[in-house]
């Protein structure tokens, strides 16, 4: 069964930076497209941004140019480095792990609290 624990969630100021972390077990990790959504109090969960197997990047176009997703196959890991945080960034952001191999699993970590308030 696959697991996925989402950390480094926490308060900051306007235009502080985060690294969120997502660790992946249970499964071969390179079959997965990984993935990092969003919920903020009230709203619809949204896709933040996306990594294939190979590495190609997707984003919403609210983050681009401030975040960064990154992945480490070799320490079955997904990364989201955020920078230039703003309040409207303001969210429960959870792990995505979508099978694109051998089925079509999806995944959900438990997500992580972002605050971003001075």
């Amino acid at each position: 069964q696959v697991q996925l624990v989402e950390s480094g969630g926490d308060l900051v100021q306007p235009g502080g930076s985060l690294r969120l972390s997502c660790a992946f077990s249970g499964s071969i990790f390179n079959i997965y497209v990984m993935g990092w959504y969003r919920q903020a109090p009230g709203k619809q969960r949204e896709l933040v941004a996306t990594v294939t197997t190979n590495s190609i990047t997707n984003y919403a176009d609210s983050v681009k140019g401030r975040f960064t997703i990154s992945r480490d196959n070799a320490k079955n890991t997904v990364y989201l480095q955020m920078n230039s945080l703003k309040p409207e960034d303001t969210a429960v952001y959870s792990c995505n792990a979508r099978q694109i191999v051998g089925g079509i699993a999806v995944y959900w970590g438990q997500g992580t609290q972002v605050t971003v308030s001075s």
